[in-house]
């Protein structure tokens, strides 16, 4: 254990990371230490290490929580390495074994609209069902929705310019209900805003809204419309994504639109449209039906 509490003064102090990391660490090597048992940490080969990860996948660890202990190990023997006299990192090339990549979660159409239909004329009220429509017709990141200006709004061509990840900027369409919403918000953010504020969505104070405030509003909308289950703002893009899908059948679109870099990442979209075929199948098709 002496190593390990030198590499934590390590990782404290020379390199500043915060406690709650540092045990997050500690808690990963320890379980290393745990599974060596009675050997030593310098006698540890790569054989060692994959029979660790295989007791960690037989107990069930998935494979991005491995992955985790992986480079906190790695991390743990490069030190050893360097700095204690280590000849060998058992832990190079080592790989974890491939976590199921789960389908992010979507409403239903009519959940949707339920959602972004919500009433109220105050100022809040008007700013959510804003927030909302723009979220469903446009499919933004929270972090593009918080940052947006008004100047990223084109209402005669009907789209709206957003700049996403890596600071790229795209071009993606603002649907018609959306529109009407945010020109109904737009009178009431000049009452509001303070004047060097630029963003389009603003809070009582005058700021632009915190990424956590959006998600807290969207929480107790859902709960207030009787939408079940956990619903942020990636659950609108998600939906937003899936339905335009489903309706047009166009991938690269959706790509597009999404602003994704690679069409692998919108490709997860095809399992939830195939999930919707499949559950029309089972309806519809004379083979598929229950007797």
């Amino acid at each position: 254990m002496s190593h390990l509490t030198a590499y934590l003064g390590h990782l404290a102090h020379e390199r500043g990371l915060s406690p709650l990391t540092c045990e997050n660490y500690a808690r990963d090597i320890r379980r290393l230490i745990t599974m060596t048992g009675d050997s030593s940490l310098q006698q540890l080969q790569p054989s060692h290490i994959r029979r660790f990860v295989a007791t960690l996948h037989g107990q069930g660890l998935g494979g991005k929580s491995i992955a985790r202990m992986l480079s906190a190990w790695r991390g743990f023997f490069t030190y050893l390495c360097h700095r204690q006299g280590f000849d060998n990192n058992p832990c190079i090339g080592m790989r974890a074994p491939k976590a199921a990549r789960a389908l992010p979660q979507a409403l239903s159409v009519e959940q949707a609209v339920r959602l972004v239909n919500i009433a109220g004329d105050d100022a809040l009220a008007l700013r959510d069902h804003a927030i909302l429509e723009l979220f469903y017709s446009s499919g933004l990141r929270l972090a593009e929705l918080v940052t947006l200006t008004p100047s990223g709004l084109n209402f005669a061509e009907g789209t709206v310019t957003v700049t996403g990840k890596g600071s790229k900027t795209r071009i993606v369409p603002l649907g018609r209900q959306a529109a009407n919403a945010i020109q109904a918000w737009l009178p009431q953010r000049a009452l509001m805003k303070t004047n060097n504020e630029t963003a389009l969505f603003i809070g009582k104070t005058g700021h632009q809204l915190t990424p956590r405030a959006v998600q807290y509003r969207i929480k107790q909308w859902a709960i207030k419309q009787g939408i079940a289950g956990n619903v942020h703002p990636h659950v609108l893009r998600h939906s937003f994504a899936t339905h335009v899908l489903q309706s047009s059948g166009d991938l690269r679109a959706v790509q597009e639109m999404l602003g994704h870099a690679n069409i692998t990442t919108t490709q997860v979209y095809t399992h939830l449209d195939f999930q919707h075929l499949a559950k029309v199948y089972d309806q519809a098709h004379p083979r598929a039906k229950k007797k």
